[in-house]
């Protein structure tokens, strides 16, 4: 039988396990592209699988609100050495106790060959088979459950990967309208768009359904092109809410998109989309650039303490003004959006994998301003997300990797490669993004963690999320200010009463409102249980701070709560 996508037959005598692919009129035999599982590859025939035959023991978790969520984004096959979702099933104790509150696991939908990021998946329906398949993410998702932590699960929308991609041999899932940098445009809104907007919506209720995932981060969702009465995200998060309300579950939709387009976030009523959060970018290179002091490519646009102070204020820096980096104004402004609708970082596989090295940011600066970097994000109003090994500081680089078979293909990945670092002028050789080494570069050495300075840092990261539940820090709307020429960023949360000073530049003694002076400091990044990078600056004011004055050392914040008074 034929429908609008392809083709479908109706089979109940079909085992469990039953391999099988289709026929093509020409002869060709495929495999399904609705697949749920494919043990031997994108190439290979697809197998009957029924997920509902998992036994979960997930029954009385129902998600988290979206303020409470605290992330940590993993890459299954670099998470650990054996690379599998058991592997990593058996690490989440140690996230759990690090104060995670959401594992985000990037793509798992079925990609070639055994490493890739997961962004080249061509199965949206099937789990990657070298990661344990479908079976071992129900066991790494139950088990996140019963310790108490949402899992996010990251999915691609906006385009499918190049090999193994039979989805135009069924139907018009691609429109020729639109180009998008990764491969042919998902037909959302060209004729024959209805059936495939039904199939990524269903596809979404699957992961939410049969796999229990509490929220769905959607990749680049600038890349999706709708430009229909009804949008496709609209649309996708109705359903969600319907689900969600269905199965007595929180569930989320957490959109990345570059365009700074607050209707993302607003609700219908207000001309937007209505997903619950979005990634910002904006924050991670306002403060990347005052860490590194890096100017080349987008972090032409920031560089400045305001930078990091408009994004803290706003959820992102560009609001409308011109972007040297565009060269053209860009975004628009959030005003009146919640705080905790917008996802922050100071690393994610992005910001380090598009690197030309791939390097982290403890490559890139010294130890303090790892210390600092941390405290901005999680002391932040906004969601976090840790990536990871970030929080023990790991210096194993995360490069991008691929395993394609066609070797016309992987000659292109690695053209491609070379040619997106021109703007950044970064020095040295690309990785060839096939070879074994590149991949193997990339898993996270656990040892590290048990190690000075490593362990100080991840106490130190506990610390700071202990502190964060502690004020409920997430939602709330502090006072931004800062002072340019001493390089020095206040936060102030009225309520809880918070004051943190941050300061990217050298030691100084500075002025301390007194409701915040001394004896009441919940944490100071110099603190002897966190090993220092070094000694202070040269400048370094001799005398000792008033009573309400604090020294600031070089790249270090502190924070206070309010005096109380004494009772009478």
């Amino acid at each position: 039988m034929r429908s609008h996508c392809g083709f479908h037959i109706a089979e109940t005598n079909a085992d469990e396990g039953a391999k099988y692919f289709f026929r093509m009129p020409d002869g060709r035999e495929l495999p399904d592209p609705a697949s749920r599982f494919q043990p031997e590859g994108v190439h290979g025939p697809s197998a009957v699988l029924d997920t509902k035959q998992f036994v979960w023991t997930d029954t009385e978790f129902r998600g988290h609100a979206l303020g409470d969520l605290v992330m940590y984004e993993l890459h299954v096959g670099t998470f650990t050495p054996e690379g599998t979702f058991d592997a990593a099933t058996a690490r989440l104790g140690d996230l759990a106790d690090l104060g995670i509150t959401a594992v985000e696991v990037m793509p798992v939908a079925q990609f070639p060959g055994t490493r890739n990021w997961g962004y080249d998946g061509v199965f949206p329906f099937t789990v990657q088979n070298s990661y344990g398949g479908p079976t071992g993410f129900q066991r790494f998702v139950d088990a996140a459950h019963v310790k108490g932590m949402s899992v996010i699960l990251d999915v691609v929308y906006n385009h499918l990967g190049p090999e193994g991609n039979y989805f135009g041999q069924f139907g018009p899932f691609f429109t020729g309208r639109y180009a998008t940098p990764w491969g042919e445009a998902i037909n959302f809104d060209d004729a024959e768009s209805d059936p495939v907007r039904q199939f990524f919506i269903q596809n979404a209720l699957y992961w939410l359904t049969d796999f229990h995932v509490d929220a769905l981060r959607l990749d680049a969702v600038h890349g999706i092109f709708d430009f229909s009465a009804h949008h496709f995200l609209a649309e996708l998060k109705e359903k969600v809410a319907d689900r969600s309300a269905a199965l007595g579950r929180k569930l989320h939709l957490i959109a990345e998109s570059n365009l700074n387009d607050s209707r993302v976030l607003r609700s219908p009523e207000q001309g937007g989309y209505g997903l619950d959060a979005q990634w910002s970018d904006d924050f991670h290179h306002a403060l990347h650039a005052l860490l590194t002091r890096e100017t080349n490519g987008y972090y032409a646009d920031f560089g400045s303490v305001e930078d990091l102070a408009a994004a803290l204020r706003d959820g992102w820096r560009f609001v409308g003004q011109y972007s040297v980096f565009r060269k053209r104004r860009h975004g628009n402004c959030p005003t009146g959006i919640a705080t905790d609708r917008f996802v922050v970082f100071s690393q994610n596989h992005d910001q380090v994998g598009n690197r030309a090295a791939g390097d982290r940011l403890s490559n890139l600066v010294d130890y303090d301003g790892l210390k600092l970097a941390a405290g901005v994000t999680l002391l932040s109003p906004f969601l976090p997300l840790i990536f990871m090994g970030e929080e023990y500081g790991e210096t194993h680089p995360f490069q991008y990797f691929t395993s394609h078979s066609d070797p016309d293909l992987a000659a292109a990945v690695r053209k491609g490669r070379r040619e997106e670092f021109a703007d950044f002028a970064w020095q040295g050789e690309v990785p060839d993004p096939q070879a074994v080494a590149t991949f193997e570069r990339s898993v996270l050495d656990w040892s590290r963690r048990n190690l000075l300075p490593h362990r100080a840092l991840r106490d130190f990261y506990r610390t700071l999320l202990s502190i964060r539940k502690r004020f409920r820090l997430a939602g709330s709307r502090p006072r931004v200010q800062c002072d340019e020429k001493l390089r020095i960023l206040t936060l102030e949360y009225p309520t809880p009463e918070l004051f943190v000073f941050f300061n990217f530049g050298e030691s100084r003694i500075v002025p301390c409102p007194r409701a915040y002076a001394k004896g009441n400091v919940v944490i100071q990044s110099n603190d002897p249980r966190w090993p220092r990078s070094g000694p202070g600056s040269a400048r370094e004011e001799a005398r000792e701070p008033s009573e309400c004055e604090v020294r600031l050392d070089r790249s270090s914040f502190v924070a206070f709560t309010r005096v109380k008074p004494l009772a009478r």
